[in-house]
């Protein structure tokens, strides 16, 4: 079965669009022919992506400044791929934070901010797509999650994963309550270039996140493998990808 093009044409809302992972997957999705509705705080950058996606040719853009903790944001940002293609195929909660740090250090804000954004995000982006999911009896989450949700990141990262290990319980979930015609893929990424690297405020720690990511992997390696699991048949449905540096052993 050719699957070349089963991208182009296709709704595909992703959260944190204004660089890294989000960024990448954007442009290259754009590339095979879908129209993508981009949301993330930076306005200016996604308004700069867009712009250069569209100019391009190949597939549409378009934007909502979107903060993933605030739920009538990522609601919008929904709101307006309906409003602009009348539907949506795909929704990718991509938007993430990863400030690693001893529990020692008891940076209560910073566990306060991983939650509300790696799972809170999480949530609010299916609240959003799920009803006009099952209104169309088709669609497809795609919730990045991480390494660090299949095995506890040491030393530091205890918060971290705890959230998205949350997320692949909550991905899990969903597809066990609504699948069928709606699909659910958990991406879990290990070192891969990505603004995620620089969310730590702890000294020592963001030292050894630094030293950790020298070996990653480019960003299109997630967003190839977001295609591959877009691109597949409606019937079959890809649960989980653990995708991670050759070099790296955790």
């Amino acid at each position: 079965m050719d699957l070349s093009n089963n991208i182009s044409g296709k709704i595909i809302v992703i959260t944190g669009a204004s660089g890294g992972l989000g960024e990448t997957t954007a442009r290259h999705l754009a590339s095979k022919g879908a129209h993508v509705v981009l949301g993330a705080r930076r306005e200016e950058l996604l308004k700069k992506v867009a712009d250069e996606i569209n100019a391009d040719g190949k597939g549409k853009a378009v934007y909502s400044k979107t903060d993933v903790t605030k739920k009538e944001e990522v609601k919008a940002l929904v709101d307006k791929a309906v409003k602009e293609f009348g539907k949506i195929d795909v929704m990718i909660n991509n938007a993430g934070l990863m400030a690693i740090a001893p529990l020692s250090e008891t940076k209560v804000d910073e566990w306060d901010q991983m939650i509300d954004v790696n799972i809170k995000g999480v949530l609010y982006g299916i609240a959003a797509a799920l009803p006009i999911f099952q209104k169309q009896e088709s669609g497809h989450f795609i919730n990045l999650s991480s390494v660090a949700g299949v095995k506890v990141f040491s030393p530091g990262g205890t918060v971290y994963s705890g959230t998205k290990y949350a997320v692949r319980a909550i991905s899990d979930g969903l597809r066990h309550e609504v699948g069928g015609n709606i699909r659910t893929t958990t991406l879990e990424p290990g070192a891969i270039d990505s603004e995620l690297k620089f969310g730590s405020s702890h000294k020592e720690s963001s030292e050894f996140v630094k030293e950790f990511y020298q070996q990653a992997i480019p960003a299109d390696a997630i967003a190839r493998t977001i295609a591959f699991v877009i691109e597949q048949p409606s019937d079959v449905d890809v649960n989980e990808i653990v995708i991670r540096p050759t070099k790296q052993e955790f």
